[in-house]
């Protein structure tokens, strides 16, 4: 059984990416809980961080929204370097620094509580 990391309260994970998901930043945050240095994630695709147990069709709704210009938000599970997981409840922007017509990703994310973890385990069970 793999180990769970429980976010804080004032843990506040950020990222940066390009418009196809390759990592251009992470805050400390977010490397500290996945267990990477900020030279591992920079380049490579941030589904480094996808955890087996999320359903494709959440990344599918994710993309959908944010390649057409809304804010997704939604509870994501996501795997650490060392094989455990922890889940945050996420905010992604789109269209965020936008350099020679390319355009990429700005993601937020924030410890859910206990609720909102068995709500979104419940409906992740249900869909493919």
């Amino acid at each position: 059984m793999s180990k769970e990391y429980v976010l804080k309260d004032t843990d506040f994970l950020v990222s940066q990416t390009d418009d196809k998901g390759k990592i251009l930043f992470a805050n400390d945050d977010f490397c500290k809980i996945a267990g990477y240095t900020i030279d591992e994630l920079v380049g490579k695709p941030h589904s480094i961080v996808r955890h087996s147990d999320m359903p494709k069709a959440a990344f599918k709704d994710l993309w959908d929204t944010v390649n057409s210009g809304k804010i997704w938000t939604g509870y994501v599970k996501n795997a650490t370097k060392s094989g455990g997981f922890y889940w945050v409840f996420a905010t992604v922007f789109p269209n965020i620094a936008c350099d020679s017509g390319t355009c990429g990703f700005l993601s937020c994310r924030r410890k859910p509580s206990a609720d909102e973890i068995a709500a979104a385990e419940t409906l992740y069970k249900t869909m493919n």
